[in-house]
């Protein structure tokens, strides 16, 4: 169990002005910290200045360099040997940070985990798409994927840093790193509130990135999770393509003959992408 004295609480903020002066406080309150340090991405208000009037240490990028950016700085900047991650619009409620913080020890990482209510009709339903495939991949239940209120170890944090995007998918790439590399994750559930101002999330932009970004995160530690599938469903079409050819034109196609030949191909890329996988595994 890891204690609040040991802990760096970090907040990525861009444009937050009107939240993170109460986000800072509530924080403040609930517990005696490490430290509370406001990562500002370059914004264009007074968001940097009213965190740290309301008590927090700011660390500002010169420009907008993007979500994840932000929480790859603050996890550098981190004093702490744990790292809590929260939003600065107000929706996570500093009362379930001593939960997530609580089962830091015995898990890697601990996720707070919505549920499909606190999220909203549209994207409830575009992570539930992608926690199921998540879930599949992984095979291991995922209840909430994209979460941003989270605690882990700094150490291990350090170790995925790199694979970190900048962008707003770092919660995806984080916890399927974690998940991949053999680190104890687990879930406790949290009410998430009505954020402050508009969310800079899109959902049709930024889901294409989350579906890429699962799909990268599994090749580069599971790649047959991707590569058999596809193999499996190239090879089935093209012996069923050309069974019915041969049934009804007694002969077998050239496109039959190429699918079998794209499920070889396929498999044999997969195959060997997971003996490049593992070999950097036993590094």
């Amino acid at each position: 169990m890891a204690e609040p004295a040991t802990v760096s609480v970090v907040i990525p903020a861009l444009n937050e002005q009107d939240a993170i002066a109460d986000v800072v406080t509530r924080v403040r309150a609930h517990a005696t910290w490490l430290e509370v340090l406001v990562v500002d991405d370059g914004s264009s208000d007074l968001t940097a200045e009213r965190a740290a009037a309301a008590g927090a240490r700011v660390v500002r990028h010169p420009y907008n360099k993007g979500n994840g950016a932000a929480v790859k700085t603050g996890i550098r900047e981190a004093r702490g040997e744990v790292v809590l991650l929260m939003d600065a619009d107000g929706q996570h409620d500093p009362a379930d940070m001593g939960r997530l913080v609580a089962a830091v020890g015995p898990s890697d990482m601990v996720i707070g985990a919505r549920s499909a209510r606190d999220q909203g009709a549209v994207r409830a339903l575009g992570n539930a798409v992608f926690q199921a495939l998540a879930s599949w991949l992984t095979r291991r239940p995922i209840p909430d994927l994209t979460s941003g209120f989270r605690a882990a170890r700094r150490d291990r944090l350090q170790e995925v840093l790199h694979l970190l995007p900048n962008g707003f998918s770092y919660p995806t790439t984080s916890c399927l790193a974690f998940l991949k590399a053999g680190h104890n994750v687990s879930f406790v559930p949290i009410t998430a509130r009505t954020r402050v101002g508009s969310s800079k999330i899109r959902v049709g932009r930024d889901g294409v990135r989350f579906l890429l970004i699962i799909l990268k995160i599994v090749t580069l530690y599971s790649p047959l999770k991707v590569f058999f599938p596809i193999s499996a469903v190239s090879f089935l079409l093209g012996v069923a393509y050309g069974l019915w050819n041969v049934a009804v034109h007694g002969k077998i196609p050239m496109g039959s003959a190429l699918l079998i030949q794209l499920a070889v191909v396929v498999f044999l890329f997969g195959l060997i992408s997971e003996q490049i996988a593992s070999g950097q595994d036993r590094a």
